[in-house]
């Protein structure tokens, strides 16, 4: 039967907790930084490729994808920490004391799995605060190749829609509604499968029923030759929210924001599977950090100093990892509509929660 006071001592639960968390963030620090370092010497040369690019641009490509990899390393690093955490305990013998004096799997578990909440929260609100903004700024940055972007909160990069026939990239968006501008336009003007002209324009902005394209250039296949006008009226009937509702990132939108833009797209017709599962995925992808220490808990029972500690401990991890590759197929699952967006996003954690939930039953038995 499951012992239901999960604290018994309150002195061992935060020596617990503290061994957790220390060992924890020690690993997440370290993987950040490792994965930094590999990303800059794979992006440095794009970026000083750019005129006018140097030092200053190297240190606000690590402030923007930073973030993103302490993101990337939280729930691999709560599992990590876990492990070492257990297995620590092991080879001093204080799991087999602290079974001795009679606690249960649960009760050693509690203290971490507490810690891991707490810490789920601080992820959210990182993850929402913090990396959304990173992420939209590096895609729209990355995106016009590491050439200078508008400051605007509102940036899209590389979107395509269609317009009839005709095929329209945009380089870069930016505002809502009437105040939408684009940047490095690019219109295919197609007849059936061939391309009959291709307009190239600095700049647009909706005018009437159309766009007002600035800066034209206009290759027209028939005549061979390129033809260049100031001004141009184009793309009529397409509407602003096209460009804006084209290309919606999840991971580039806040929580809070989010939920209007699905009502947005779908008061426009716009398949919203791939959003409402990033949706939903951004509270279960936080929540997955209280898993960890349940499923490396494998590694912290049995017979504490044998050679089984090892065995155990190459169980956890791999039931840890196996949760991130279900987490992301489900995901990706539910991205081309295959499974409904709530399921994708939460199976797995609900799964793995069965399993781990089992495992420490079993172990009290």
């Amino acid at each position: 039967m499951i012992n239901l006071n999960f604290f018994p001592s309150k002195r061992l639960a935060w020596y617990t907790a503290k061994l957790f968390i220390t060992r924890s963030l020690g690993v997440m620090i370290s993987l950040a930084l490792v994965l930094m370092m590999l990303n800059l010497l794979s992006e440095s040369g794009k970026i000083l490729a750019v005129p006018g690019n140097g030092e200053a641009e190297l240190w606000r490509y690590v402030g923007y994808r930073l973030p993103q990899l302490i993101s990337f390393a939280f729930p691999f690093s709560f599992l990590l920490g876990a492990l070492i955490t257990f297995t620590t305990l092991n080879q001093n013998s204080e799991v087999i004391a602290m079974k001795a004096a009679g606690m249960s799997a649960h009760q050693l578990l509690a203290p971490l799995i507490l810690a891991s909440l707490g810490l789920a929260v601080v992820a959210f609100a990182f993850n929402e605060g913090v990396v959304t903004n990173a992420t939209r700024q590096l895609s729209a940055w990355d995106g016009n190749d590491y050439k200078p972007v508008p400051p605007d909160s509102g940036i899209m990069s590389n979107v395509w829609v269609t317009a009839g026939d005709d095929l329209v990239r945009t380089r870069i968006v930016t505002g809502r509604g009437e105040g939408v501008r684009l940047q490095n336009v690019t219109i295919y003007d197609r007849q059936a499968i061939t391309i009959d002209r291709v307009i190239e324009a600095a700049r647009a902005r909706p005018q009437g029923n159309g766009w007002l394209l600035e800066d034209v250039r206009i290759y027209d296949r028939a005549m061979n030759m390129v033809l260049r006008r100031p001004t141009l009226a184009a793309l009529e009937g397409v509407e602003p929210q096209r460009f804006t509702l084209a290309k919606v990132n999840p991971e580039a939108e806040n929580f809070f924001d989010l939920r209007p833009k699905i009502e947005e797209m779908e008061r426009a017709g716009v398949p919203t599977d791939a959003v409402k599962a990033g949706y939903w995925h951004k509270l279960s992808e936080p929540l997955s950090t209280i898993l960890m220490p349940l499923l490396a808990g494998v590694a912290a029972f049995g017979l504490a100093r044998s050679g089984k500690v090892l065995l155990r401990a190459t169980i956890g991890m791999a039931l840890g990892f196996a949760y991130f590759v279900a987490d992301n197929f489900a995901l990706a699952m539910g991205n081309v509509g295959a499974y409904p967006p709530l399921l994708a996003a939460w199976a797995p954690f609900f799964l793995f929660l069965l399993i781990g939930e089992t495992v420490l039953v079993r172990s009290e038995e």
